[in-house]
């Protein structure tokens, strides 16, 4: 395994998801700071990782499979501990539960999609789009919103955390649209083997 900078960073952000969810239970009045902080950190390694295996040449196929797993479970974690949560501010657990959902469910369809893709060689065909990126960049907005959950001053942090994540829903599944439509003549193609 190669222990380079973006490497330890993904790293660092899976050692993470058990400390949000030890954070998250604890019965202080500072705990919304704190989770809001320890996934706001987790979200920083998530881009940096990526820039600096850019930069500086240090890509490897280990970054390259553990930073995708990475990603998707800390954003399962954050959701799932969301949804236990509710109600945040008065709102009802559904407003949460419908979109987490979504997102959840479209991460293990793409995965698979990605690994089934891989397996036959078009992997490129489903590479990550811009539309994934700025699915990704709501979806972390959204989670350090509901995290805090608190209003700060006149800004309502829950109410504007579920609008962001009912956003990232949608492009979730715009994204996956995206996806599907790339890979549908493989997925569509007739199968030449016997059954």
């Amino acid at each position: 395994m190669n222990y380079n900078l973006p490497n330890v960073l993904t790293l660092i952000r899976i050692a993470l998801i058990p400390v949000l969810v030890l954070i998250f239970y604890l019965p202080f009045a500072w705990v919304h700071w704190a989770t809001t902080a320890t996934f706001g950190l987790a979200a920083l390694t998530d881009w940096l990782d990526g820039y600096l295996a850019r930069r500086l040449g240090e890509t490897s196929a280990f970054g390259a499979f553990l930073d995708p797993v990475a990603d998707k479970l800390m954003v399962a974690a954050a959701l799932v501990l969301l949804v236990d949560q509710v109600p945040i501010e008065g709102l009802h657990g559904g407003f949460i539960a419908v979109p987490a959902v979504i997102i959840i469910g479209r991460e293990i369809s793409i995965s698979a999609l990605r690994e089934w893709m891989a397996e036959i060689g078009e992997r490129a065909l489903v590479a990550v789009s811009t539309i994934g990126k700025v699915k990704t960049t709501v979806q972390m907005i959204a989670i350090l919103l509901l995290l805090f959950g608190e209003p700060i001053g006149p800004i309502p942090t829950a109410e504007l955390g579920v609008a962001f994540l009912y956003l990232a829903a949608v492009l979730t599944l715009w994204s996956m649209f995206v996806y599907l439509k790339a890979a549908w003549p493989l997925l569509s193609a007739p199968n030449d083997k016997e059954n």
